[in-house]
C-alpha cells in the first residue's frame, strides 16, 4: 500500500496551503469524473482506501511516489496535475513565485520552472534530492513514453529506467522515454540538483 505524509495540520493551525487545498479537490474531481469510488481507486493504485479518503479532504499531503500512483491512474504527468491547480496560469513565474512542492519524507524536493498551464506539452522543472534519497517510481508512467531530460546541474545522481542504470556528475544529461520504472539515488556527499525537461509524446 502506499504511504504518506502528515500535511502538519492540527485543529490549532490557521494556516493552509491553498495549493495543497486545490490538489485535494482536483483529485477528488478527477476520481468522480471517472465514476469510481475510493474503493475503485484503491483498487487501481494499491493505495488504502483511507489514505485516498484523507488525501482527499486535504488531511495529508501525498508522498512523490503516491502522487505519481495516481497520476498513472489519471493517465496525466505530474506536472499537468500541479497545473490544473494553479489558480490563474501566467506567462511569466518570477524566480520567487515559482511553485515549491517537497516531500520531506523522501528528501525530495520540486520546483516548477516554467510557467504552469495544463495544455503544455514541455516544461522545465528543478528538482533537489538530498544525500541518501533514494526514490523508485514503480507505477506505469502516466503517459506511456514520455520524453524525458535530465541535466544534472550540482552534486552526483544514479538514475536507472528501463533497467539500465547511469551515474551522473556535474553537467551531465541523460535522455529517455518513460515506458516502466525509474529510480533516483543521490548518494551523496552533496545534494543533487538538476533540471528536468518534460516533453510529452
Amino acid at each position: 500500500m502506499g504511504t504518506e505524509k502528515p500535511a502538519g495540520r492540527g485543529p490549532d493551525d490557521v494556516c493552509v496551503d491553498p495549493m495543497e487545498t486545490r490538489l485535494a479537490a482536483r483529485l477528488a474531481e478527477l476520481r468522480t469524473g471517472q465514476g469510481w469510488s475510493l474503493d475503485d481507486l484503491a483498487r487501481r493504485t494499491d493505495v488504502s482506501r483511507s489514505t485516498l479518503s484523507r488525501l482527499e479532504r486535504a488531511e495529508i499531503s501525498p508522498t512523490a511516489a503516491l502522487l505519481s500512483r495516481l497520476c498513472a491512474a489519471y493517465e496525466r504527468p505530474m506536472s499537468r496535475l500541479l497545473a490544473e491547480v494553479e489558480s490563474q496560469p501566467p506567462r511569466l513565474v518570477r524566480s520567487d513565485e515559482q511553485s515549491v512542492w517537497r516531500d520531506d519524507a523522501s528528501g525530495f524536493t520540486r520546483r516548477s520552472v516554467s510557467p504552469p498551464h495544463p495544455g503544455l506539452q514541455g516544461e522545465v522543472v528543478e528538482g533537489t534530492l538530498q544525500p541518501g534519497a533514494d526514490i523508485t517510481y514503480d507505477s506505469p508512467p502516466p503517459v506511456p513514453g514520455l520524453e524525458q531530460h535530465i541535466w544534472l546541474l550540482d552534486g552526483r545522481l544514479h538514475i536507472t529506467t528501463s533497467g539500465t542504470a547511469y551515474s551522473l556528475a556535474p553537467g551531465d544529461c541523460l535522455r529517455f522515454r518513460l515506458w516502466g520504472p525509474t529510480r533516483f539515488h543521490c548518494p551523496g556527499p552533496a545534494a543533487a540538483r538538476y533540471a528536468l525537461l518534460v516533453v510529452l509524446p
